[in-house]
């Protein structure tokens, strides 16, 4: 599925180029359409089928508490269709790189079955925090077992 992380700048037009190898996959496993939101401080891409799979185990779900319908309010509520053009580029809406303070330089990295998009800025931090206090990353590592 989708791995790796790859730096690219925002265009004029506020558009980014999906990495070659990610639209690889998208044209081989799914359409070429992505659904946007916002998660975790960065914007989330999933491929369309992988989207309606979380819509469908969400309706799944009994009644919701309010924190989980807080949540969901806020998560619905990015969504975006992104078709990516003949260039192997995506629209990011304000919306979107507003929340994700993105301005002009992103990473983009692969999580599986999703993309994450982050401002360059937020990325380094993250970075940073997971790579802070070596002994507990080496015990994430043993427990996943790497």
């Amino acid at each position: 599925m989708f791995e790796g992380r790859f730096e690219y700048t925002l265009d004029e037009k506020n558009r980014v180029s999906i990495p070659a190898r990610f639209r690889e996959i998208l044209a081989r496993h799914y359409d070429m359409n992505l659904i946007l939101t916002n998660l975790d401080g960065c914007i989330v891409a999933y491929p369309k089928r992988e989207w309606e799979i979380i819509k469908e185990n969400i309706s799944k779900l009994p009644s919701l508490k309010k924190e989980a319908r807080t949540f969901l309010r806020f998560y619905f509520s990015g969504v975006c269709e992104c078709a990516i053009d003949r260039l192997g580029r995506i629209l990011l809406p304000q919306s979107l790189r507003t929340y994700a303070n993105i301005v002009k330089d992103v990473v983009i990295i692969g999580m599986n079955k999703k993309i994450e998009i982050w401002s360059k800025e937020k990325w380094n931090e993250v970075v940073k925090e997971a790579t802070s206090d070596m002994e507990k990353v080496m015990d994430i590592v043993s427990e996943l077992g790497l």
